[in-house]
């Protein structure tokens, strides 16, 4: 079922004000607020090596039943997805 762009942008914010990224190893701080897990955040910009990941300990990943990690580098839920 799509969101409505209302509904997307709602969640987007409930992504990022629940995000641990910035608690990440694998973090750059660059001005980014994380949430790269979300379909319309995708992967970050200044994050490109991977030093641990805590994607499966967010309170996002059990919420939105994700099963992926590395979303700051390897893309959204949906791209890694979609690239299987």
């Amino acid at each position: 079922m799509e969101m409505s762009p209302e509904e997307m942008e709602k969640k987007k914010e409930m992504v990022i004000s629940k995000c641990i990224c910035n608690s990440c190893p694998s973090w750059v701080e660059c001005g980014e607020k994380g949430g790269f897990c979300f379909q319309t955040i995708g992967k970050s910009s200044c994050i490109n090596e991977k030093k641990g990941c805590v994607c499966g300990g967010c309170p996002v990943y059990a919420e939105m039943d994700l099963q992926n990690e590395y979303y700051c580098i390897q893309g959204s839920e949906k791209e890694q997805k979609m690239a299987k």
